[in-house]
């Protein structure tokens, strides 16, 4: 008999599958997930912007709540933060927000359901590919 806690064998078999290559980014943050679907035997890769208005930690089965605005209909997508699914996440913004739970910006619409965007350091997407060089040829 082992005197292991059931927490720390769980805790063991979980960073097996923990990801260390997705951005740190909080509450507030404006981000974009890339996300792969498949359809039939195809698969596709779909971009998800918005506000991160929650997250729950918890190990591997840590989730985040993006909010978006889409023809005028607010869209909420739950993602799997450690998921295969997901190729990456793009940090886009920082926000400044006191809570963590954004669930108050459901009722607001317009300028009023903004959130503050944090000063300073500018969060950069840096492009994955090399820039084109100019042809010898001129």
């Amino acid at each position: 008999m082992t005197t292991q806690s059931n927490g720390s064998i769980l805790e063991k078999l979980e960073s097996q599958y923990l990801r260390s290559d997705l951005p740190q980014f909080r509450v507030g943050d404006t981000v974009a997930v890339h996300y792969r679907i498949v359809e039939g035997e195809k698969t596709r890769v779909q971009v998800f912007k918005g506000l991160v208005i929650k997250r729950h930690r918890a190990g591997a089965r840590s989730t985040f709540t993006v909010r978006k605005v889409s023809f005028g209909v607010g869209v909420e997508r739950t993602f799997v933060l450690h998921s295969s699914r997901i190729e990456k996440i793009d940090l886009l913004a920082r926000g400044i927000v006191r809570r963590a739970r954004l669930f108050y910006l459901r009722e607001l619409s317009g300028k009023k359901a903004r959130v503050r965007e944090k000063k300073g350091r500018s969060v950069a997407v840096v492009p994955e590919t090399e820039p084109e060089t100019p042809n010898a040829e001129g």
